[in-house]
């Protein structure tokens, strides 16, 4: 007889050991994944967020433009 026992008392308990650190590695790894994927998401709406600026000043560029134009064009000469 082994001295530790009987291996039909201890290998359930093994087995339940490995799923739960298997589970764990498969979730670290998700984890992982989930992260960067968010990164990728943060920096393309970081990027997008400098176009939408762009375009905001670009706009409001113009408008200023034509204010001054149209003031100009009432000024006396």
């Amino acid at each position: 007889m082994a001295a530790g026992g009987s291996r039909f008392l201890k290998e359930p308990f093994e087995v339940h050991e490995q799923r739960f650190e298997a589970t764990e590695r498969i979730m670290e790894l998700q984890f992982t994944q989930v992260d960067r994927r968010l990164e990728r998401i943060e920096a393309m709406i970081e990027g997008l967020e400098r176009r939408l600026w762009m375009t905001v000043y670009g706009v409001v560029a113009v408008i200023l433009t034509q204010a001054v134009q149209g003031v100009l064009e009432y000024a006396p000469k």
